[in-house]
């Protein structure tokens, strides 16, 4: 089959990259098409994927939204595409134009997302999601399953740690703190007008963390002249394996928050999407990998990373309920494959 994946984001390049590999092992043929966002094309380029950039500009607004649609629509003609893969609404509405089959896999409920929902609805034919997310109006065509999108990338079967990663930066095995900022500008994020890591919460964080081992930020958004110190430059490749060691993960990233659970390494989110989200609400409830703090509640913050820094034995606690986790999910990347290949 002609298979079409489309990327709107870096997280899909992780999303997708192990079911397009094992597709083209099957026999398959899939493109990549993408837009300029962050170091997706990064990304893409170190990795050695082939891909079609349709809209290098990266700017949005309506005229490039239809552009987009456009331009998606030409390459299906032109390239016989059979599937259209993804986590975007041209995906769906494109193939609905066509007469191709969609998959649109999502794990943020319909609540959060409300937009992306309306602009999939008439035209899906099959959405994939955790166990975990409520999708509303879309699950009279939601195949759910029993795991998570970062299992697509970080499962045992298809990730394994390596400290010589690290250790191309510093030493693995001296403790070292993550801070993640995202840019919180989202749709949804500034619809539900959520606030995150402010500068003034980073610096008290730092001043928390520092006597125990080294700081580190990743940061999507600009920061200020006195945190620049503390920036994490490295290949983007490598993040994972680096997460994977850290003694303490914080963030206001969701997605990043998900991926250190995936990995055992504690997490912390700080922002208002604390308690709103199934998939993370599973991690924390079921699990206990994860913590959610609104940004609200700053003391609350930095009272629980006291807690944790003090907590002996840390890592094997949170390593042994990441096995418990594994055990009762699915390489998603595979159930990914075999679910496109059924169609």
């Amino acid at each position: 089959m002609n298979i079409l994946f489309q990327l709107g984001h870096p997280a899909h390049f992780h999303l997708f990259k192990n079911t397009i590999a094992d597709l083209q092992r099957d026999g398959h043929q899939a493109y990549i098409l993408i837009r300029r966002k962050d170091i997706l094309e990064d990304l893409l380029q170190q990795s050695g994927m082939s891909y079609v950039n349709i809209l290098p500009s990266g700017k949005k607004s309506v005229f490039t939204l239809m552009l987009r649609l456009w331009r998606v629509f030409q390459f299906t003609l032109t390239h016989h595409i059979d599937i259209l893969v993804g986590s975007t609404p041209e995906v769906a509405q494109v193939a609905w134009l066509l007469h191709r089959r969609s998959v649109v896999m999502a794990e943020d409920d319909a609540a959060i997302v409300p937009q992306f929902i309306k602009s999939v609805k008439p035209f899906v034919d099959n959405y994939l999601s955790p166990v975990s997310c409520n999708n509303g109006p879309l699950e009279a065509v939601t195949t759910h399953y029993e795991g998570f999108h970062k299992l697509a990338y970080l499962h045992p079967n298809r990730f394994t740690p390596n400290p010589t990663v690290v250790d191309k930066y510093f030493d693995h095995r001296e403790p070292y703190f993550l801070l993640r900022f995202a840019q919180l500008s989202a749709y949804h994020d500034v619809s539900a007008k959520v606030h995150g890591i402010s500068d003034k919460t980073a610096q008290e964080l730092i001043k928390i963390l520092s006597p125990h081992g080294r700081v580190y930020i990743t940061s999507e958004r600009e920061i200020s002249p006195g945190l620049e110190k503390y920036r994490l430059r490295i290949n983007p490749l490598d993040i994972h394996h680096i997460m994977t060691f850290a003694t303490l993960y914080i963030g206001d990233s969701q997605s990043m928050a998900v991926e250190a659970a995936m990995l055992g390494t504690p997490a912390i989110r700080f922002n208002d999407f604390a308690g709103k989200i199934g998939v993370l609400e599973e991690l924390e409830k079921k699990y206990q990998l994860t913590i959610g703090i609104p940004s609200s509640e700053p003391e609350r913050l930095y009272q629980t990373v006291n807690k944790l820094i003090a907590t002996e034995h840390l890592r094997d606690i949170y390593q042994s309920r990441r096995q418990k986790m594994i055990a009762e999910k699915i390489d998603v990347a595979t159930f990914f494959t075999n679910f496109i290949e059924k169609l």
